[in-house]
């Protein structure tokens, strides 16, 4: 006791002979010691509490998968208010940085990340289509160097991925006249059901996309889908609540 006293450089007894009572600087201390020994105990128990339906949740994930799964996850969240969704629109390289410095805790890619911090599973397949206006009824050759090429970030890989499999004419679609570009993914479509273009899109921006009597997708001879890789951090558990929403996500994305 006297070294505690010596190291506050106060008295913390009142000394009466054989007989001791706390002095006031003794109480307060014994008053903050009680609080913090409580504070402890409760920190003990919230860490060893893992909740499936409290907490925050980051996501993220390219624009269609996105588009799929956020009023899904929102649906989830208004019948579990105390789950919060926090989802960011990125693509693959920056869903791969992210997950692999565990700036978020779960990401969905349509490519396998070659980090060894991060750890990919494929967990569903997604479809490419090739969108053109609604008024065009067979997407030839001819049909498609007409119209125009309307890009998008991903625009060149997808169309590279279905056209190369179906028209024997393509090569690359800078050979295609460009008609316009979009990286905002509920936008991409705008353009085409405008007439204005064709574009290549997963299906998953398709089916969200809320103009559709002015589109039409045409699901070709040789069909091409993405595989949809689930990406967490390799070295680090899940909570449940992680393991929840991903229960939830496989469920949409193959549903």
């Amino acid at each position: 006791m006297r070294k505690l006293e010596e190291q506050l450089g106060t008295e913390l007894l009142v000394r009466q002979g054989k007989q001791f009572s706390l002095s006031g600087a003794g109480e307060k201390l014994y008053a903050e010691a009680q609080d913090i020994l409580l504070a402890l105990s409760n920190l003990e128990q919230t860490v060893g509490e893992d909740p499936p339906y409290e907490g925050t949740v980051r996501l993220m994930s390219p624009g269609s998968v996105g588009l799929k799964l956020y009023p899904h996850l929102l649906s989830l969240q208004s019948k579990h208010p105390k789950l919060i969704i926090d989802y960011r629109f990125a693509p693959n390289p920056d869903v791969e940085k992210a997950i692999a410095e565990s700036t978020v805790d779960i990401g969905f890619m349509t490519a396998k990340s070659t980090l060894a911090e991060v750890s990919c599973t494929p967990i569903a397949q997604e479809s490419l289509l090739l969108v053109t206006p609604a008024t065009v009824e067979e997407p030839d050759w001819e049909t498609l160097m007409t119209l125009g090429f309307i890009d998008h970030p991903d625009g060149s890989h997808h169309a590279g991925l279905l056209l190369g499999a179906n028209y024997t004419e393509f090569q690359h679609s800078s050979l295609f006249p460009r008609k316009g570009f979009s990286n905002q993914i509920g936008l991409i479509l705008e353009p085409v059901s405008l007439g204005l273009g064709f574009a290549v899109l997963p299906a998953h921006a398709v089916e969200a996309f809320e103009k559709s009597e002015g589109i039409k997708a045409h699901r070709l001879s040789h069909p091409v889908s993405e595989t949809l890789y689930l990406s967490v951090p390799r070295n680090r558990s899940l909570q449940a609540r992680m393991n929840t929403v991903i229960a939830e996500a496989k469920r949409w994305l193959n549903g």
